[in-house]
């Protein structure tokens, strides 16, 4: 399977690289009170890094900003995933408590400041692009049982016609949900060289020791960015 992404975000984002990690043989599991606790005190720390006055203007949340408006994305109406939680968190409210995979990548999410998304490759059949959308795309809101029409030219992330994420890094589709089930995961990750890049590298570094010592998977690494923008695996 190829992952691959449109030239034309680069085009738009020279600095941005996508972290894709492969995780395999995972044994997912209810969230036990570790994990909880774990998830619990991210949000406590990025209570001490952020506030609801400064969030949109803080280096790790603007540059997810700045990036959705150069690919043409509104980022007050599609507010990305990880400023999203964020808010959350900042205006005194805390994480849903979902499964111990969710939660904890959700820890990671928070203390890095990084847009991290995990999809079950259970529910992915083609190959996965990041791309405008084209005619015959669709789209499963999460919690939904049927597909809805995208507008044309909307970037998304897709497995062949199946969009995964659209608006990029908003909304996740009820394909690849991950469950107390989930064996084998595609966790993506976007960060951007430079000022933000070690914070996109701790938390590859993070995801990638919790598939292999929480849930005692294997994995696989693999960085896409403007110099190689398809992978295999």
């Amino acid at each position: 399977m190829k992952y691959s992404v449109d030239p034309w975000v680069f085009d738009k984002n020279p600095d941005v690289c996508f972290g894709i990690i492969i995780g395999k043989g995972i044994k997912n599991s209810l969230t036990t009170e570790a994990d909880a606790n774990c998830l619990m005190q991210s949000e406590e720390h990025l209570k001490n890094i952020l506030t609801v006055e400064n969030l949109k203007k803080h280096p790790d949340i603007a540059v997810y900003r700045d990036a959705l408006r150069n690919v043409k994305i509104n980022p007050n109406k599609f507010m990305n995933s990880v400023e999203a939680m964020c808010k959350r968190v900042v205006k005194g409210g805390s994480l849903p408590r979902i499964n111990a995979m969710v939660d904890l990548c959700n820890a990671i999410s928070l203390k890095e400041v990084i847009s991290l998304g995990a999809h079950d490759l259970a529910d992915i059949k083609y190959d996965l692009e990041v791309r405008p959308s084209k005619e015959g795309d669709k789209f499963l809101p999460f919690g939904g049982n049927e597909f809805e029409d995208v507008p044309l030219g909307e970037l998304v992330f897709t497995s062949g016609n199946e969009i995964q994420t659209r608006q990029w890094l908003w909304r996740q589709s009820e394909l690849g949900k991950i469950t107390e089930t989930s064996t084998d995961i595609i966790f993506q990750l976007v960060g951007f060289k430079g000022y933000h890049q070690m914070k996109f590298e701790n938390a590859m570094k993070a995801v990638e020791e919790l598939v292999q010592n929480r849930f005692n998977g294997i994995t696989k690494l693999f960085l896409v960015d403007s110099e190689y923008t398809t992978i295999e695996f």
